[in-house]
């Protein structure tokens, strides 16, 4: 496969990404959601004041939707990605805990092996998609 494929697949990839970061991130701010998303903030996360966690959540949003938009400029799409790969690292015992109370959350109680794969694979692709060949 010649560079200029793989630099078009990592394009397409990017972009990609970036359209799914930005829309979660924009799901961060509907308040049903924050609600939703602020319940599987592990309790040993959970702080009062600016740390709480429905600000918590607004943060995650702000973070995706950056690095979503971070992707898709020339300038910043290796700075974003490596930001949303710390990102999804950070964001996992979230996802752990949910993954743990299938009781307590329903549909986003992910197992937790299908829940890692995930979380691994995105960052794979998140971190491939920049990476220079």
């Amino acid at each position: 496969m010649s560079t200029a494929s793989v630099e078009g697949i990592q394009l397409v990839l990017r972009v990609i990404l970036a359209g799914v970061f930005i829309f979660m991130g924009v799901l961060h701010f509907r308040a049903d959601a924050q609600r939703t998303m602020a319940k599987i903030i592990p309790p040993r996360l959970r702080f009062t004041g600016i740390a709480n966690p429905r600000n918590l959540v607004i943060f995650t949003g702000v973070c995706e939707i950056a690095g979503g938009i971070g992707l898709l400029l020339p300038a910043t799409s290796v700075a974003a990605a490596i930001a949303l790969a710390v990102f999804l690292v950070a964001v996992f015992p979230a996802n752990a805990f949910a993954a743990a109370h299938p009781e307590r959350f329903g549909r986003l109680a992910i197992p937790f092996g299908p829940r890692l794969t995930a979380q691994i694979v995105m960052i794979a692709l998140v971190l491939f998609s920049v990476w220079k060949w």
